[in-house]
């Protein structure tokens, strides 16, 4: 059992795993010059080949202890029937949202679309190093809703006329639960052993919707893999001190905390899980004596726990590669403990 599934299993590995969200993506060269000759991004995530080379792209730079494949959590919708761009400066644009198309789709066909995703995870897992774990994800259901039912505006808020339309979300809600948890399982099949859900716009919920839109969603999903021994990492960015209810309710194997979280707060209030994450990306685009304290501040804070080292959201694109290679070290040298 390598270091991140040990953390995950709440033993306290020899040396802090270590991974980061984006860690496949736009701050590497090697990356920019595949993404430079293929402009439709859907399309390259499912490009069985390209996709598998991205994943371990970031392996082949670093001592990283997981890869995460390369995919996007809206490719959910895409084969759910709704259109999905990618547009430069502006990001997804979906189509319309159409229930009746929506209620059609078949669980067959959903797989059928989604199989270059397997097949990019099997031929990963042959070439990955078997001492690494290869990380499977998806969106959470709510914050996919809020891409397919474009319910956040352009200042990052929410359109709460929607909360009108009760049986229009549960439905929604109700049903991509379902095909997450196809989604996920098909991923873990392909030969991942660890899951991401990423409930990027968990922050916009109101208090008084967060039970039915956020925790029992993620509950659902979590439950449904722990029957089967796959740990599961929730990410519900932007919940704040109800961080803590989400953690006691849900009790995922791993919670990454995003970076508007104390880490003292999270040491406090956040337990009988593993803790991953926190660190603002944009820390990394500073100077090094300054980014070398804050990673110390993190794994000093939860020398005593299972810890996985990531940051409070995506690797930034104009992130230096070094920057990560010097992190990496910092990481795997730390013996505070």
């Amino acid at each position: 059992m390598n270091s991140l599934l040990e953390c995950l299993n709440k033993k306290l590995p020899k040396v802090t795993p270590i991974w980061f969200m984006r860690q496949a993506g736009r701050y590497l060269p090697e990356f920019r010059k595949i993404r430079s000759k293929n402009s439709n991004f859907i399309n390259l995530c499912l490009d069985v080949d390209l996709s598998s080379e991205i994943t371990i792209q970031p392996i082949k730079r670093f001592d990283l202890d997981a890869a995460i494949i390369f995919s996007d959590i809206l490719l959910v919708p895409y084969a759910m029937n709704q259109e999905v761009k990618f547009k430069e400066d502006i990001g997804p644009v979906l189509s319309d949202f159409s229930l009746k198309k929506f209620n059609l789709i078949k669980t067959s066909d959903f797989k059928e679309k989604l199989s270059p995703v397997y097949k990019s995870l099997t031929k990963t897992r042959k070439n990955l190093n078997s001492e690494k774990s290869l990380i499977a994800f998806s969106g959470a259901p709510w914050t996919l809703l809020v891409y397919m039912l474009n319910l956040k505006s352009s200042e990052n808020r929410l359109n709460e006329t929607f909360f009108s339309k009760k049986k229009l979300l549960n439905q929604t809600i109700n049903k991509l639960t379902e095909f997450i948890c196809l989604h996920l399982d098909n991923q873990i099949n392909a030969g991942a052993d660890i899951i991401q859900i990423f409930d990027s716009w968990a922050g916009l919920i109101p208090y008084e919707s967060l039970d039915e839109y956020c925790i029992k969603p993620n509950m659902k999903i979590v439950n449904y893999f722990k029957k089967k021994g796959v740990p599961v990492i929730c990410f519900p960015k932007g919940l704040k001190n109800n961080y803590k209810k989400f953690n006691d309710v849900v009790s995922p194997d791993g919670l990454n905390i995003d970076y508007e979280i104390d880490p003292i707060w999270a040491r406090e209030n956040l337990f009988n899980t593993c803790l991953q994450g926190g660190m603002h990306p944009e820390i990394l685009l500073g100077d090094e004596k300054v980014i070398i304290n804050e990673v110390e501040k993190y794994m000093k804070t939860f020398k005593e726990q299972p810890y996985i080292f990531n940051l409070g959201h995506g690797i930034l694109p104009q992130t230096n590669p070094e920057v990560l290679q010097n992190i990496i070290k910092k990481v795997k040298s730390f013996n505070d403990r």
